[in-house]
């Protein structure tokens, strides 16, 4: 039973601490009243003898003794001043002094004397202390970062790494932090000097400190530590260090979010989600990365009741589970279903009356939609079309359908059947003066498919990692953003808009690759493959024709969609040829009359 030891240990060690430090306060503050007395007799004995307890005394009020603040702090500083000036006050009461210029510059001292002798072993321990990071056997740390975020994180190693790690060097790309120092630790250069400063210093692990880095700058930074063979940790951000210990088990490791240069964009979904409160909501698709999250996130606004519906039991299953704790499958929870099966949705519809619907089920991998083109006319096009048509007739007032960002000028079968559904539920919302409206986002981070989950299973097995083309950029975000996209749309969308999340820049893929195959110290070899039928170099947000409007918030775009009538796409073909089914396909989803693209034809 070792834990327990190390925490007896570490408890005996501050009281001993506590113990040196109350008996050389007494000391010093015993030395000073004496000094102070002088050459007076009257009450002397009895004022040698309250001394201590009158530092005692103030000592306990002001927190000194007890661990409150850091050792040699200026906290610490503050507390001190003020248990001195309390422990003066005192002392003057009981030894009743005449009040005269003599006896003020006597108390004066007394203070001054008292307070310079307290704070003076505290900081020459906490010099010790510092001094001892350039131990051999500590981890030697390089700080990317010289803000907020580098000063926390080597106050945070100088406090609890009980020397194991040591910060000995800073780098920043401010010039005017060249000469700064944080606790004694240097800034000696910028990202440029890593390789130099790292081999002057002997240092081990490059900690990235700098908050917000763009995936430039992060890239940057693992090149560089991986050509002068350093480990590469990020500091947390400071919201989830908010809820940390405050020890260096918060310096984690890279992640594919650091890699992309991808940081959560928080969209206050908290404060419109009322829409939700007290609502039947049903979420299809629920079994999926988005339809699962989506499911966890809304149970949380207390919803009256919540519809799980997919046609995979296993996935049906998981997400119960994660929701509720146990996965049983007996409560009214789910509907085992297929969306391209009219009567079974209807029937579900009719039974549990929906109030706001978030569809989230779709065909979404793009070479496999190539080769099938009549399954995503089927499921995309046609399962959404009807899952439209009965929500209105059975009273759902709000539906979120979920696009993709393939929809903007699309270009391949996916694209093609996600920008359908984005007009159909435009042309729904103009029929029923409903919120019907979508919502529109570029790749999920480690969503089922996605290609950094791909890159680590590769990575995993050895290699080697593939990559359609040297050039390709994607925009990414994280799941959960993701989802308080869709949740805020449902509550500031208007009939017909798609909502579209400012992703900041797209990403080079081949860049990520590479950096991944670095990080990992192993032969891996990266193939480009070419790119596949209906995929673009780099893809759009926003289509030709679309105006980026932000009523609601800095980083929402809602813009208009061209309406399309629900008998143009129920003439689609799903049987002949996969060339003749994908050419209708695209024929009805890019015929947008210059009329349709007035923001006023959707409006409710």
């Amino acid at each position: 039973m070792t834990v327990p030891a190390t925490i007896e240990q570490t408890g005996r060690r501050s009281f001993r601490r506590a113990v040196l430090l109350l008996a050389t306060d007494l000391a010093w503050w015993v030395t000073a009243v004496a000094v102070f007395i002088g050459d007076r007799t009257q009450h002397s004995t009895r004022l040698l003898v309250a001394a201590p307890v009158l530092l005692m005394v103030s000592g306990v009020v002001t927190g000194v003794h007890r661990g409150r603040h850091r050792l040699g702090s200026f906290e610490e500083f503050g507390a001190l001043a003020l248990m001195v000036g309390i422990a003066l006050v005192l002392t003057t009461l009981v030894a009743q002094p005449p009040v005269d210029l003599h006896s003020i510059r006597r108390l004066v001292g007394l203070a001054a004397t008292a307070l310079i002798f307290t704070m003076l072993p505290r900081y020459v321990v906490r010099l010790s202390r510092e001094s001892s990071r350039s131990e051999a056997d500590a981890i030697r740390y390089l700080v990317f970062g010289a803000g907020e975020g580098g000063a926390l994180a080597i106050r945070m190693m100088l406090r609890n790494s009980g020397g194991e790690c040591v910060p000995v060097a800073i780098l920043d790309d401010d010039p005017h932090k060249r000469a700064l120092k944080i606790m004694g630790v240097p800034v000696v250069g910028n990202r440029n000097d890593i390789v130099g400063v790292a081999q002057k210093y002997g240092a081990q692990v490059l900690l990235i400190a700098a908050g917000r880095a763009d995936a430039a700058t992060i890239g940057d930074l693992v090149d560089a530590a991986v050509e002068a063979k350093l480990q590469v940790r990020v500091l947390q951000d400071f919201d989830d260090l908010f809820h940390s210990t405050g020890a260096v088990s918060d310096f984690r490791q890279l992640n594919e979010s650091d890699l992309l240069g991808r940081h959560r964009v928080h969209t206050d979904v908290a404060k419109i989600a009322d829409y939700l409160r007290g609502r039947r909501v049903m979420v299809t698709g629920a079994g999926g990365s988005i339809g699962s999250e989506l499911c966890r996130q809304i149970s949380r606004y207390e919803p009256t009741e919540l519809v799980l519906v997919d046609r995979d039991e296993s996935a049906l299953h998981a997400v119960q589970l994660s929701i509720e704790g146990s996965a049983l499958l007996q409560n009214d929870g789910v509907e085992l279903l297929d969306l391209r099966d009219r009567d079974a949705v209807e029937s579900v519809l009719d039974r549990r009356r929906p109030e706001v619907i978030f569809h989230a089920a779709a065909l979404k991998h793009l070479p496999l939609l190539e080769r099938y083109p009549a399954e995503a006319v089927k499921t995309n096009v046609w399962a959404t079309n009807v899952l439209l048509e009965l929500s209105s007739k059975y009273g759902v007032a709000r539906f979120v359908n979920i696009s993709t960002d393939k929809a903007a000028d699309p270009c391949s079968v996916l694209g093609y059947s996600k920008r359908l559904t984005e007009r159909l539920t435009a042309w729904w919302a103009q029929a029923t003066g409903l919120q019907y409206m979508s919502v529109r986002f570029g790749n999920v981070l480690m969503s089922r498919g996605s290609v950094m989950t791909t890159f680590q299973r590769q990575l995993q097995s050895g290699g080697p990692i593939t990559v359609t083309h040297p050039d390709v950029e994607r925009y990414f975000m994280t799941v959960e953003e993701a989802v308080e996209l869709t949740v805020q749309a449902g509550a500031v969308g208007s009939g017909g808009e798609v909502l579209i999340l400012d992703m900041g820049e797209p990403v080079r893929i081949a860049d990520v690759a590479r950096r991944l195959v670095a990080m990992a110290h192993a032969r891996i070899e990266i193939v480009f493959t070419g790119l596949r039928p209906g995929e673009k170099l780099t893809e759009d947000l926003l289509g030709r024709h679309e105006v980026d409007c932000r009523p609601s918030h800095p980083l929402i775009s809602q813009a208009a969609v061209p309406p399309i009538a629900p008998d143009a796409v129920v003439a689609l073909p799903v049987l002949g040829r996969n060339a003749d089914i994908i050419a209708a396909l695209a024929a009805v989803a890019l015929h947008e009359p210059a009329a349709d693209h007035n923001p006023g034809v959707v409006a409710a």
